[in-house]
């Protein structure tokens, strides 16, 4: 995999995954999604996800620390975003805004895994 790639695919990650707070705080709003919440706990689905469980990544990169650090982290990342959406869906505005704060899991993960995949795109 030459370097450009994984640095290309990691910054579109970055940015792919910081905009799921915006839509989630949509979703508690509104109380609807375009997404269900098992379709988003699924970190096979996305674009990263087809990418980092793929077959464009060799075995080497997927025997990497970043690489299994990255993955476990996106697999929490979406767990947690759908925790939130199931949530908003249910009307339960209070506690999946609570689930958003910066101390809750959701934040915290997204906190991890955007350092995670800094600190493999400057590997």
């Amino acid at each position: 995999m030459t370097t450009s790639t994984l640095s290309d695919q990691i910054t579109a990650a970055i940015g792919a995954h910081g905009m799921w707070k915006g839509r989630l705080k949509a979703a508690i709003d509104s109380g609807k999604s375009d997404a269900a919440p098992q379709a988003v706990e699924d970190d096979h689905a996305c674009s990263f996800g087809k990418w980092l469980y793929g077959p464009e990544l060799s075995a080497s990169d997927k025997a990497s620390a970043h690489y299994k650090k990255s993955a476990d982290l996106h697999r929490r990342f979406h767990q947690a975003a759908a925790n939130v959406l199931s949530l908003a869906l249910a009307g339960k505005k209070q506690q999946a805004n609570q689930a958003l704060d910066d101390n809750q899991d959701f934040a915290k993960i997204s906190r991890e895994l955007t350092r995670a995949l800094v600190a493999w795109k400057e590997a």
